[in-house]
């Protein structure tokens, strides 16, 4: 296969020091785009390997780890030991990009930190990934997710007055800082191929989170309006009514940016004649959206769904997932991708957020064992079998072989 087929990154090198969820992400994002990404985990394994969400395991991968780690090879190596932390460097001397989110001060104590690694190679990307910043007051918080939307305000732009705010129902603050840190790579290596430097790079979950919110925190800072949440759960504070999500007879149907006196029309409700939506709108938000819920309860989700959209309003189905995997739409966008995988049967995944013509992201393998790759990658390094055999006895490194020989990821669709 051509470097051209296997994706834009092809022939870089990427070091994946991070654990969780923002990290690895970040990783499997340039690994589609043919990066070759090896994983550095303990020899024991990392730790989402064994913290499965929702419950789901698998047969010798969880599906957390599974979801976050394809396109990986894994290398397993006791960083504690002297033998560990050479192979590592040996490694990153070889590599494009390291990437890690270790607590704060461990990557020094490993010596791992951005000092010692670019000395070993000064075209290094060193991608450092914190909760809060590198520094700084809340340096040493906990960078959890729920934590970080709670902090970063956006919970407090929809839902009721004087009720709990309700997070987001992904993990949103650990999906947009691994696509921050993906952006950021992209950016750091274009910038290399300029001028051939390397070059620090930080990205932390509370900024990543913040200034996603660019329009609504202008509005605030800008525009010197309140962020205050009205009587009814209007989906956003910052949008005028009636926006947001409104119970059928049968389910539920979204609805935004409405022009008032014919959404009356369609709806039955006369009190809206006569209303300017840029005026009223945000005048008598509760009110609008009280009496669009009351109306909206009266018939069936497809009923209101034809009528709206032949009246040409902004209006839509809510899904729950068995509706989305199964859309036409989403069907003949290919957003999902299946593949075999070698311990875990057919998979059924979300695929790539992008498309090349010439260069198309693709899936050359699934999400590896704990140090499946290890005997491969320190080959690479130059390490005879003596030497991996004499590290592996030692605990310096370690391998997990599967019962079948691994082969190349077949996508199925």
């Amino acid at each position: 296969m051509t470097d051209s087929l296997r994706g834009i990154l092809s022939g870089y090198r990427v070091v994946d020091c991070s654990i969780a969820m923002a990290g690895p992400f970040a990783a499997q994002r340039l690994g589609d785009l043919g990066a070759d990404v090896v994983k550095v985990e303990p020899t024991a394994g990392e730790w989402q390997r064994f913290a499965s969400a929702g419950g789901a395991q698998g047969n010798r991968i969880n599906v957390s780890f599974l979801a976050l780690n394809r396109n990986k090879r894994s290398l397993a190596v006791d960083l504690k030991s002297d033998a560990g932390k050479q192979v590592v460097r040996e490694l990153v001397a070889s590599a494009d990009v390291f990437l890690q989110n270790y607590r704060p001060g461990v990557a020094g104590r490993l010596g791992l930190d951005y000092d010692t690694l670019s000395a070993l190679n000064p075209g290094l990307i060193y991608v450092s990934m914190s909760g809060y910043g590198e520094d700084g007051p809340y340096r040493d918080r906990p960078g959890q997710d729920l934590l970080l939307q709670a902090m970063s305000g956006a919970m407090l732009s929809s839902g009721r007055k004087g009720e709990p705010p309700t997070p987001a129902g992904q993990y949103l603050a650990d999906a947009v800082t691994a696509s921050t840190a993906f952006e950021a790579v992209l950016a750091a290596l274009l910038h290399r191929e300029r001028t051939g430097e390397g070059q620090l790079v930080t990205v932390n979950m509370l900024d990543a989170l913040t200034t996603l919110q660019m329009q609504e925190l202008s509005v605030y800072t800008v525009g010197g309006i309140p962020q205050e949440r009205g009587d009814e759960p209007n989906a956003h504070v910052y949008i005028r009514a009636p926006y947001g999500v409104f119970a059928t007879s049968d389910g539920y149907l979204a609805l935004g940016f409405a022009d008032l006196e014919k959404l009356g029309e369609v709806i039955g409700e006369p009190s809206f004649a006569g209303l300017d939506a840029e005026i009223h709108g945000w005048s008598h938000r509760d009110e609008l959206y009280a009496k669009t819920a009351d109306r909206l309860k009266t018939d069936t989700t497809e009923h209101w769904l034809d009528a709206l959209l032949a009246a040409g309003m902004w209006a839509g189905p809510v899904y729950g997932y068995e509706e989305l995997v199964n859309d036409p739409q989403v069907i003949h966008n290919g957003t999902f991708v299946e593949y075999e995988h070698p311990t875990e049967g057919h998979v059924k995944t979300p695929g790539f957020p992008y498309r090349f013509a010439k260069t198309p992201a693709r899936i050359d393998r699934g999400a590896p064992l704990t140090g499946e790759h290890t005997r491969e990658v320190l080959a690479e390094l130059g390490f005879d079998d003596v030497a991996v055999d004499a590290m592996l006895a030692a605990g310096a490194v370690a391998e997990t072989s599967i019962a079948e020989p691994a082969t190349e990821a077949v996508v199925v669709s």
